[in-house]
């Protein structure tokens, strides 16, 4: 996708981003991109969004809040962050787009671990199950890079180039943007489950506590 993103900023001037921002180089970041990225998605890419999906699914059904529930996603998550976030794009506005993408990851995560359905277990752990509507906000973040690329390989591509020219965005930054913007969802969503999970552990135990003492 990165290769894509540059190839279309050359194409429509090479020089214009430069003359906007002097610090930005056309060139050099093509090289680079080229490097990394051969295409708008890789199958790589792709498994890695059905990994995900995967989990999402398997969540779908009650299953208790333990170690695994943790370790799993946090892995796929360092996975992908060790795979995708080489470095932070700084040219121009692009911290700017990446502080707002990172902050809608954000909004889903929250909005996501409250939608999870929460409750204390019989077995010491609280069970949690994702809902139709955490499921979606889900693979709404999760998926974002791979709409973007879609798009810009189906007839959005010049109106994302006008879009980042005129923002002084480079093309290294929408990437960086939406991988952010799923790491901090499904991040934020661990949290506030855990978190609530242990609310309700910790809601069940004090009940128990109080029924001898008002028997």
């Amino acid at each position: 996708m990165l290769a894509v993103l540059v190839g279309w900023l050359v194409a429509v001037n090479p020089w214009v981003e430069l003359k906007i921002n002097p610090r930005f180089n056309p060139g050099a970041d093509d090289e680079t991109a080229c490097a990394e990225d051969d295409g708008v998605m890789t199958i790589t890419d792709y498994l890695i969004n059905a990994i995900f999906v995967l989990v999402v699914a398997r969540q779908a059904r009650e299953r208790e809040l333990d170690r695994r529930s943790i370790l799993v996603p946090l892995v796929l998550v360092f996975f992908v962050a060790q795979m995708y976030l080489h470095s932070i794009p700084t040219a121009g506005n692009d911290l700017v787009l990446i502080g707002l993408l990172a902050a809608v990851g954000l909004t889903l995560g929250i909005a996501s671990g409250f939608a999870t359905h929460v409750r204390a277990g019989d077995h010491g752990l609280a069970v949690a199950r994702v809902g139709w509507l955490a499921a979606t906000l889900l693979i709404a973040g999760i998926g974002s890079r791979m709409v973007f690329a879609f798009a810009v390989s189906h007839g959005l591509r010049s109106d994302i180039a006008s879009f980042s020219i005129a923002h002084h965005i480079s093309a290294t930054a929408w990437p960086t943007a939406l991988v952010l913007m799923a790491i901090c969802e499904v991040t934020t969503r661990i949290a506030i489950v855990q978190l609530r999970g242990h609310k309700a552990m910790s809601d069940q135990t004090a009940v128990t506590a109080a029924i001898p003492a008002t028997a």
